[in-house]
């Protein structure tokens, strides 16, 4: 199956079809129709994307999870799931009355909680890259969150919503201005 990197070869072949029933358009006609099938306002958009090619030497990253230091697992299903609305993929424990290991996740992003003492330092900072901000920071603040109504701050090339853990952990989600 073809995707947008064939976006040149779906552009001539549709030509060759239209040119079979006496149909001409433009070769920058048809590039421009392929990049709207894929969702892209202009040709120039999806060829920004088929120029950036994976690196030849096979290494490709994927998404990074932070560890977040948790203390008290009942603070963090408020804050983690109540809250920010996350919802738990899974949890490990090695046996009854040991700390919590958990997956929480939301929208593509996934975040590891660890009760574990040197799995992560209490205090840390993250910056979460998303869509949507201004929607997201409607649905915090129309939470009944009694220990944080965030704000939306625009910070010139993006909009930023920072939210503080129980555990003092902070989280940036920015949403790039196009």
């Amino acid at each position: 199956m073809r995707d947008f990197r064939d976006a040149k070869l779906m552009a001539k072949a549709m030509r060759e079809a239209l040119a079979a029933r006496n149909l001409d358009i433009p070769h920058s006609e048809a590039l421009e129709i392929v990049a709207r099938q894929f969702g892209m306002e202009t040709w120039n958009v999806l060829s920004s994307k088929i120029e950036t090619k994976p690196p030849e030497t096979g290494i490709a990253f994927e998404q990074a999870v932070p560890i977040v230091r948790i203390f008290d697992v009942a603070k963090a299903q408020e804050f983690y799931l109540g809250f920010l609305g996350f919802s738990v993929d899974w949890e490990h424990r090695y046996g009854e009355n040991f700390p919590l290991y958990t997956q929480v996740s939301r929208a593509g992003l996934r975040l590891h909680l660890s009760e574990h003492a040197g799995d992560a330092t209490p205090g840390g900072n993250m910056v979460v890259y998303m869509k949507g901000i201004r929607a997201f920071q409607k649905e915090l603040i129309g939470k009944d969150y009694r220990y944080m109504k965030p704000g939306l701050e625009d910070e010139g090339s993006r909009l930023e919503v920072t939210v503080t853990d129980p555990f003092q952990n902070r989280i940036r989600f920015m949403e790039l201005k196009e």
